[in-house]
């Protein structure tokens, strides 16, 4: 899509503390303003992770980039011990008053508190793309989970019918602003996340990426035509 000289474009190369400080200016209005951006399909998309999580009660579950923690509640609502961690301490403080019997933890993905092995399972909805180092995230999930374990990762991707991508994209990268402005208490971070969408890779090249960072039974389903993957993963 050609795009005019004029129209704002992100900086796709911010430090992490500038991605956690984006995050926390939006906290507030962060789960309301994804609802209305993604026509409602959020909620749908979380069904889909928790049923692809499949916690059972007793295990033990890492939710990375939890948020204010609402991706982390099916978990809980399944008996499972639910770790919600973010590096955005807005999102946290968030996520305290609204959910606060959830273990909500500050955390950065590419160093883990946790020993080897500690979790059944471990998540990240719509964070991957924002980690610096995503092979390295990918190898520190892997650290922490247990042989056999699994990994869910649900993240923005490529739609697969060419008129539909070429709709979407129209939509991320002008009416998705657009709309942000209206919602979001920083819009500006909206164009950050509608670029780094468009930039990021699509299914088959992610799965690669999973598969090399020590995780087998590399697999996707397509959400929403491919504008969301859900790629799934097993520790050996």
């Amino acid at each position: 899509m050609s795009r005019s000289a004029d129209q704002h474009v992100a900086d796709l190369d911010k430090q992490p503390h500038e991605v956690a400080a984006m995050f926390d200016d939006v906290a507030e209005r962060y789960d309301l303003t994804n609802d209305v951006l993604s026509l409602g399909q959020t909620r749908l998309w979380r069904r889909a992770v928790a049923q692809a999580v499949a916690a059972r009660p007793g295990e033990r579950v890492l939710d990375l980039a939890a948020g204010t923690g609402s991706s982390s509640l099916p978990f809980a609502a399944a008996g499972a011990q639910v770790v919600a961690a973010d590096f955005s301490l807005g999102m946290l403080r968030v996520g305290k008053r609204a959910h606060p019997g959830l273990d909500l933890l500050a955390g950065d993905a590419l160093r883990l508190p946790f020993a080897d092995a500690a979790f059944d399972a471990v998540t990240i909805s719509f964070g991957l793309r924002n980690v610096s180092d995503v092979d390295a995230a990918l190898t520190e999930m892997a650290r922490v989970t247990r042989s056999g374990g699994r990994l869910v990762v649900c993240e923005f991707s490529h739609p697969t019918w060419p008129p539909f991508r070429t709709v979407y994209t129209e939509y991320l990268m002008r009416a998705l602003p657009s709309v942000a402005r209206r919602v979001s208490s920083n819009p500006d971070a909206y164009v950050y996340l509608a670029e780094s969408i468009r930039a990021w890779p699509d299914q088959p090249a992610l799965s690669r990426r999973v598969a090399a960072s020590g995780w087998t039974g590399v697999g996707w389903r397509n959400l929403t035509g491919g504008i969301v993957a859900l790629h799934r993963a097993y520790k050996p």
